[in-house]
């Protein structure tokens, strides 16, 4: 492993500058109750808290003064795909960069205090298809805990960037599997899911839970069954080692009082499923919606959100929320008949799919709640309100190669790993979403040799608009829909403020504030380049900034297929704001 140091007269200089607690001798080691209720300063995880809101309580920048926002500080970052979210930590910002890359920065000035590059094997891009991606890092203890392109998860000093331990979680030569993004901390345990490659075996389809002080491994649980284990018998009969890809590449969400985990599945590999052992059959646990035991990783319950034929993962955030229920029928297309309306459940809610729908489940038992669709889409004809049991549209469906499907939307999404927020002050979710739709074409017989998921798509923007992006604000208690914000280019990531605020980038590098009320366009600045990184707001000395980060995505390039006349660089950046 290569650790960078900067000369130690600036290295000294640099630490002084930082808050008297976040200096070496004083720094004080985070927890797990601090954790499970942050400082509003801080932005300890992937979306600041373990419900994965996505919101933060500062509101020192408000809809008044939103328009008189400036850079504060900007840095470039390392070349790859790039989805970051930074951490902060009393002053200090710790930086998740493409390829095992971290760097811990003086989150008021911006000036580096030390960087760790992760030296990786030459052949991981042999056994991976997009190994740089890093969405994400853990802070616990005086530990920044993250999992490795190269299948390890390990921990650094968060004083000085060395390395603490690794323990090696799969072999990325026999079992390959993808840390796109990283892990939260549950009660002390590192948690953390992965995608897995579609020509490996199985194993690599795991979710796993790591003592977060010494990297020793508690438990790991399988997406796919084992023979012999429930739902084996939904896989028809297909040998273990050619059950493949069900994967869990987003982060996952935590409740303490229940002790339960939420994760997302992907699609299998092939997606057609009269390529595995037959359309009738639900190939579990992919696409669905897992809820796992904190301290043993057994499956409490499970919810299947759709049979996939169309590389439509569910993967995607799940929002936390104790809320009445009261789904308004007049807009909200399928209902649970045995709702009270206005009866206070803690629920498990959001997108967490490439469908758009939103989906609301009992996250205690996992009964269906209720679901809706946002933008257009056409693979799902109907959900049981009774039961959940979805329908998948018939006319969507490959029966044989060559078909081709008209299909809404697109593997881009309706939602990708661009995450809506909610906010507790509106009472409502706000999600990132595409308008898009395309003609899909069932490939050759023999798996992975075209496509990952022996697919072919031809995308368009949905018919009968010009906007790829829309931003979609949904009330939690009725599921309708208040407000869209609609432009040219695709939405990307989102963080909601107590100022009332909802920030998010587009496609195209253009950083913007939203009015969470009305959806009103409030502030707006062009930073070049696709805004591919989730945005955060925290504070140091009582000023509050706000840092997003600009790059590269699988995601940003696809949609921008779809409108030619926007030309965005592809620089990597790290920019921040604050008012003057």
């Amino acid at each position: 492993m290569h650790l960078s140091w900067k000369r130690a007269p600036l290295a000294f200089a640099l630490w002084a500058a930082l808050p008297l607690f976040a200096q070496p001798g004083n720094f004080i080691p985070v927890t797990d109750p601090m954790l499970q209720s942050p400082d509003p300063a801080d932005w300890l995880m992937w979306r600041r808290t373990l419900n994965s809101w996505g919101f933060s309580p500062l509101d020192q920048i408000n809809r008044a003064n939103v328009r008189n926002l400036k850079m504060i500080w900007t840095r470039g970052m390392g070349p790859g795909v790039q989805e970051a979210t930074p951490l902060v930590y009393h002053g200090m910002m710790f930086l998740p960069n493409p390829s095992d890359l971290v760097q811990a920065i003086n989150a008021a000035t911006g000036d580096l205090i030390w960087e760790y590059k992760r030296k990786l094997p030459d052949d991981v891009g042999r056994h991976l298809l997009v190994p740089s991606i890093n969405r994400n890092i853990a802070i616990y203890g005086d530990l920044i805990i993250d999992t490795s392109v190269d299948d390890f998860v390990y921990a650094l000093d968060a004083k000085t960037g060395k390395l603490a331990w690794e323990n090696r979680i799969v072999d990325y030569r026999e079992d390959s599997a993808q840390e796109t993004s990283g892990p939260i901390i549950a009660n002390g345990k590192i948690i953390s899911g992965r995608g897995c490659e579609f020509k490996a075996t199985p194993n690599g389809c795991v979710i796993t839970a790591h003592d977060a002080r010494t990297g020793k491994e508690i438990w790991r649980t399988r997406t796919i069954p084992k023979p012999g284990e429930p739902g084996d018998e939904t896989w028809g009969g297909i040998p273990d080692g050619e059950r493949r890809h069900v994967g869990t590449w987003m982060v996952p969400s935590f409740d303490p009082e229940l002790n339960m985990i939420y994760i997302g599945t992907s699609v299998t590999s092939p997606a057609p499923k009269f390529l595995l052992a037959g359309n009738d059959k639900k190939y579990l646990y992919h696409n669905s919606t897992l809820a796992l035991n904190g301290d043993t990783g057994k499956m409490v319950w499970y919810y299947q959100h759709v049979v996939d034929h169309w590389d439509f993962d569910h993967p995607f955030e799940r929002l936390l929320i104790d809320t009445p229920v009261s789904p308004d029928p007049k807009t909200v297309s399928w209902i649970n008949p045995r709702i009270k309306p206005g009866e206070r459940r803690k629920v498990v809610t959001g997108i967490p799919g490439k469908t758009g729908i939103v989906y609301t489940l009992d996250r205690q038992t996992g009964e269906f709640l209720w679901a809706t669709p946002t933008v257009r889409q056409n693979v799902v004809s109907k959900i049981d309100g009774a039961t959940g049991e979805v329908t998948v549209n018939p006319e969507t469906v490959f029966t044989k190669v060559g078909d081709e499907r008209y299909v809404c939307p697109t593997a881009n999404g309706g939602k990708d790993f661009p995450a809506g927020a909610y906010s507790p002050v509106t009472r409502t979710m706000y999600y990132p979403l595409q308008n898009t739709c395309g003609t899909i074409t069932a490939l050759d017989v023999k798996p992975f040799t075209t496509s990952p998921y022996v697919i072919r798509s031809r995308n368009e923007i949905t018919p009968g608009t010009d906007k790829i992006g829309t931003v979609q604000a949904i009330n939690v208690e009725t599921g309708r829909i208040t407000w869209k914000f609609e432009r040219r280019a695709g939405m990307m990531s989102l963080v909601a403020t107590g100022g009332g605020l909802i920030f998010g980038g587009d496609t195209n590098g253009h950083f913007l504030a939203l009015d969470q009320e009305s959806g009103k366009l409030l502030w707006e600045v062009n930073l070049g380049s696709p805004v591919t990184g989730y945005p955060i707001t925290y504070a140091v000395n009582g000023k509050q900034y706000v840092a997003v980060s600009t790059g590269n995505s699988l995601v940003s390039s696809g949609l921008n297929t779809l409108a030619p006349e926007l030309h965005p660089s592809n620089a990597s950046n790290v920019f921040v704001f604050a008012l003057p």
